[in-house]
């Protein structure tokens, strides 16, 4: 039986986790709907989705449908929790993108669009609420073709829009598919029937329906089996993590698909054994004895494992999102006698969200976090009361920037060479980059490797933090220079570390180089945009444009429904605050990130945690003490 795995993205409040309960029930796995006001449906699981009414975590749940498996996983809508959909997306055969047919195409649309794109992931349209006051059609479309895909092809016609009466009939409209599609276009000229039309990165088939009323759910269900293409298996074993959890004794419980092969109990997996398997199938999960090609479980036992890991080879389907960083920073704080426990929670959290990013200042002993947003922090807080049983609350949430090379540096320290005091040659070339890469030009026996691996992982951990203390995030470091002392000892004794090289000698020295490099090449500070649409009555436009130049922000377009533009992610929260005062408290703000961009005027800098490179005596008279 095909086997299909597929996403249902939104932005919030589209009908995303209505459509998915739709699903079910379209399946037979739930004899009722659920309601997401009522906190009933089948994937929003956790208390706190219940009582918020949004999906904050990842949910998977497997049926049968028209003789193929599906595997749909529902993830959150809401932008503060966009690294849950990125993780997603990796293990994604194809994809529905609900759209209200009455917001139309939000901010988080436009996000998800471009990435599914970026990732060829082929994409269903559905377009929800077309049983609702003020649900379009024709303007939708061009919208969607505007701002979405240009390469649309309605699928179904309504009768009664807007209205509850609301109802679907199948149409293709040949006409716009023939615009992307030369197959079709000579097939309607020699007037002969099209070839059906297949979801792929270019062409995206547009549905419309009601997931509360069941209307246009049947085309819709047509089009996931009929239009998504299913993956074919490989024999290598191969499969992704993308999801991490804890069990109820704490014990780690990894989500996994795979993409070839099949991964036994008792297989190891590193330095672990697999000691239990559960698969998603018919509605819930079943335990088995090994997880293949094309299924989604949950594997335990592995202790190490981390979200993003591979099992076996790594697959070229499982691709990553690269959906923009957290943009906002806070410290957590606890009562002094929890610092310990918050610290460990924080930990297990990060394990299921590394993009938190957890940061420690030794000497304040505060633990930093990073975050998309306000209702992302509120979360936080939520569940460390719940789950940990710990009060916490935040200082001030800052804006996180980052630095980027203005140009190329290059710095290096000898061994047994003044004022090296560490016995390690590292020499490093620093040049802007995609990402942090690391690479060597120097001999890779000319050292043991774990001399190599030492560099690597400190050039990683010491970029967190860049000549103004925020991370350097797409750097290329090239390894120039290398040497050790061989392990040595005194006449007749035993191994003298005073006169051999060791892996912490090189983790010291590093710091110093990779920095020095950097002053070098010079970093800029730069600071996250983010674009915006505001919806506003048309006579309201010209009290709210004095506001967006005083926030810094940047009016792109204007319209009969409002103002699209970007802004600085640091002015976002006062633009939504203002804007219903301007707008007779019609105004609706959505926005997601764009891109970084240089700060204009003074330099913002972002205080050091740890011993700091950039002061030598400060830095060396540390790291003695951490060794006394």
């Amino acid at each position: 039986m095909a086997t299909l795995n597929l996403g249902i993205l939104a932005h919030v409040d589209a009908g995303k986790t209505s459509l998915t309960e739709r699903l079910l029930y379209a399946a037979g796995v739930i004899d009722e709907l659920g309601s997401v006001d009522a906190g009933s449906t089948r994937t929003d699981t956790l208390e706190l989705e219940r009582r918020r009414g949004i999906t904050i975590k990842s949910a998977v749940v497997s049926f049968r449908l028209r003789g193929m498996t599906v595997n749909l996983i529902d993830t959150p809508g809401h932008p503060d929790f966009i690294a849950e959909v990125e993780r997603v997306l990796g293990v994604l055969d194809g994809a529905v993108l609900v759209i209200s047919a009455v917001e139309g195409v939000q901010a988080q649309t436009r996000v998800l669009a471009r990435t599914l794109h970026r990732l060829g992931i082929p994409t269903l349209i559905f377009v929800n609420k077309v049983d609702r006051t003020g649900a379009r059609f024709d303007d939708l479309l061009d919208e969607i073709a505007a701002r979405v895909a240009p390469a649309i092809v309605p699928m179904s016609r309504v009768d009664s829009l807007g209205t509850r009466q609301a109802a679907v009939q199948a149409e293709i409209d040949w006409l716009r598919l023939a615009d992307h599609d030369d197959a079709v276009l000579a097939a309607l000229v020699e007037e002969r029937p099209p070839p059906p039309p297949r979801a792929h990165d270019e062409v995206h088939p547009v549905f419309f329906g009601s997931a509360i009323t069941g209307a246009g759910i049947d085309e819709l269900i047509d089009g996931i089996t009929a239009l998504l293409p299913t993956k074919g298996e490989n024999s290598e074993v191969s499969g992704t993590v993308f999801k991490v959890d804890r069990g109820p004794a704490g014990e780690k419980i990894a989500y996994l698909r795979m993409f070839g092969g099949a991964l036994q109990v008792r297989d190891m997996v590193g330095a672990d054994r697999v000691t239990g398997i559960r698969v998603f199938a018919d509605g819930g999960t079943v335990t088995r004895p090994q997880i293949g090609a094309g299924q989604i479980g949950t594997v335990r036992g592995l202790t190490k494992i981390k979200i993003g890991d591979t099992i076996g080879v790594r697959d070229g389907k499982a691709q990553k999102a690269q959906f923009a960083p957290p943009s906002l920073e806070t410290a957590v704080v606890a009562k002094p006698q929890h610092k310990g426990d918050l610290h460990v929670a924080l930990a297990e959290l990060a394990e299921q969200d590394p993009l938190i990013n957890l940061r420690q200042d030794d000497e304040r002993r505060e633990v930093y976090v990073s975050l998309y947003g306000e209702v992302q922090k509120e979360v936080i807080q939520a569940t460390l009361a719940e789950q940990y049983g710990l009060q916490v609350s935040f200082r001030e949430t800052t804006t996180l920037h980052v630095e980027r090379l203005a140009g190329e540096g290059s710095a290096v320290e000898f061994n047994k060479v003044d004022p090296n005091p560490f016995l390690a040659t590292v020499g490093l070339r620093v040049r802007p980059g995609d990402g942090v890469t690391f690479d060597l030009a120097v001999e890779p026996g000319s050292m043991p490797a774990a001399f190599f691996a030492a560099v690597e992982q400190t050039v990683r951990e010491t970029l967190r933090q860049g000549l103004r203390g925020w991370p350097v995030p797409d750097c290329a470091v090239t390894m120039t220079h290398s040497g050790y002392s061989a392990r040595q000892s005194h006449a007749h004794a035993v191994f003298d570390k005073s006169m051999s090289s060791t892996a912490g000698d090189f983790r010291q020295l590093t710091p110093l180089v990779l920095m020095a490099a950097l002053r070098r090449a010079g970093t800029v500070v730069h600071e996250p945009i983010h674009s915006f649409t505001a919806e506003m009555p048309p006579d309201t436009v010209p009290a709210v444009l004095p506001l967006l130049a005083r926030l810094g922000a940047v009016p792109l377009a204007t319209g009969v429904h409002g103002i699209d533009g970007e802004i600085p992610a640091a002015k976002v929260h006062e633009l939504q605050r203002r804007l219903p005062a301007l707008t007779r408290g019609e105004g609706v703000l959505d926005s997601a990130f764009a891109h970084y961009a240089p700060v204009r005027g003074r330099r913002p800098a972002r205080e050091r945690t740890g011993p700091d490179p950039l002061d030598r005596k400060e830095y060396l008279l540390r790291v003695v003490r951490r060794t006394l």
